[in-house]
């Protein structure tokens, strides 16, 4: 098996044919949808998505462009450019698609995708994860997970940034 083709094909960048979801739907897989930038990812990131993909049969994330990141982040961000994030992603074995997202939100993907679960950290309230009303309105769940403490993105560059000034 020629692995690295197996990554790419379970990438779709902004505008890409989404059929497969379409095709998930009609086999009644449960798709489970979650998303963020996940600029460095660590240990926090696994855990959180290993048990969002226990949740359903097929695992989608929706991955912030570079230029989305940026708009969200600052200047100073992503660390790790999109495609390498979403090769990271994709080589997750519970992982099904990284589907890339440009806006600062996936509102629109998650109109598409039409998830049966909806994930997020428990950093937000139920009824304010973005697509809340399209998931409930299809009669799927939205679903919040507990972070993993003492992991965070934030906390890694805060480390490397110490460790650079000694």
């Amino acid at each position: 098996m020629n692995y690295q083709s197996y990554i790419n094909s379970k990438i779709y960048p902004v505008g890409a044919d989404l059929s497969i979801v379409k095709q998930w739907h009609k086999e009644k897989q449960r798709i489970v949808f979650t998303n963020g930038c996940f600029d460095l990812v660590h240990r926090g990131h696994l855990v959180y998505l290993s048990q969002a993909a226990e949740m359903g049969d097929k695992l989608i994330i929706g991955l912030n462009t570079d230029e989305s990141v940026r708009h969200l982040k600052g200047a100073s961000r992503p660390i790790t450019d999109e495609y390498s994030r979403a090769f990271l992603l994709a080589s997750l074995c519970f992982v099904d698609a990284v589907m890339l997202f440009n806006e600062s939100t996936p509102y629109h993907l998650i109109q598409q995708v039409q998830p049966d679960v909806l994930v997020k950290g428990s950093d937000y309230k139920v009824e304010d994860v973005v697509g809340y009303d399209i998931v409930r309105a299809g009669g799927g769940e939205v679903l919040t997970l507990d972070f993993l403490q003492g992991y965070s993105t934030s906390s890694i560059i805060e480390k490397i940034q110490q460790e650079k000034q000694k």
